[in-house]
This record gives C-alpha cells, structure tokens and sequence, in this order.
C-alpha cells in the first residue's frame, strides 16, 4: 500500500491533508496472509512505524474490488503473484482505526473494514520487498507468527488459517 500524496506525520505516517478528502485512505482494506504447505508464515517489517510485523495489507483505491487490491498489494509488497491461487477467505472484521492513523482518512472516520484472503504456497519464495513500506521479512511458524504480528485481525487470521491447515 503505498501513499505518493500527503506529508509525514510525526509518527512517520502519510498524512492526508483535512482538505484534500480524495486522496484520503479509504477504510476499506485487504490482508493477505501467505504460508506454505509446510506451514511457515510470511510477515513483514514496516518502516513506519518499525518493529511492526504484519502480512500483506494495504487500502482499496476508489473503484477497486477487495480481490484486486488483494492481487495488487501482494505484487506491490512482496513481488508476488497470486494469480488463481489466491484464496479468499469470506471473512471480514471491522476494527478501530488508531487515533494516531486517523488523519490519513476522512474527518470522522474511525473504523476500518478488513477483508482476509490467504495465498498458500508450495514452498518459500524469494520475497521483493518495498523498500519504502518495509525493512524486512521472516518465515515462522504459524504460533510465532501469531505472536509477532502487531494487529489482532492479522494473529486472528494467522490461527484461522493454521487450524485448517493440516500441515501448519
């Protein structure tokens, strides 16, 4: 998910000018969790703020499905493609916006819908990192991904997953 209009804030985010409600976020998103047949999870490392550690996310653009921008923020984040293999889950969750991440989005809004989508894989890939949005990636299995991630939804969506896997 990258945002080329705005400022950074002082808490390193893009920041979307009160005025400027076109180019704010839309408080509609996609995660996308990658694993393995083996079991292993991918997270990535924002760079704002760091030592968040998260699956593939990232806000749908005006017109733009859920799937698409699943496909889109997969490709962007880590050079993956999904293609058919990309799964949705047919689960959303609606959570609060962090009071610090409200100015990216319109005055008044407070809470995000998440939509969830899996990409299972035969084996590790090499990722392609943006550089701009994060500074690392690992592979953990699922209950140390799960306990890595910084967002309830993400370590929610993780367990999900692992329970159906009968690998993981």
């Amino acid at each position: 998910m990258s945002m080329t209009s705005g400022s950074l804030g002082a808490d390193g985010f893009a920041s979307a000018a009160r005025g400027d409600v076109e180019r704010a976020k839309r408080p509609i998103s996609v995660l996308v969790v990658v694993f393995t047949h083996a079991g292993d999870f991918l997270l990535l490392d924002r760079v704002h703020p760091p030592h968040f550690w998260q699956s593939v996310t990232g806000s749908l653009r005006p017109g733009e499905t859920p799937r698409s921008a699943a496909l889109r923020e997969l490709r962007e984040e880590t050079g993956l493609c999904g293609g058919g293999a990309l799964m949705d889950l047919h689960s959303t969750r609606l959570f609060p916006i962090k009071p610090a991440w409200r100015a990216r989005y319109r005055p008044g809004v407070c809470f995000n819908r998440e939509h969830w989508f899996a990409l299972p894989l035969p084996g590790r890939r090499l990722i392609r990192l943006a550089a701009d949005e994060h500074s690392d990636h690992r592979w953990l299995r699922a209950e140390d991904a799960a306990r890595l991630v910084g967002s309830w939804t993400n370590r929610d969506a993780i367990r999900l997953i692992a329970s159906r896997c009968a690998l993981c």
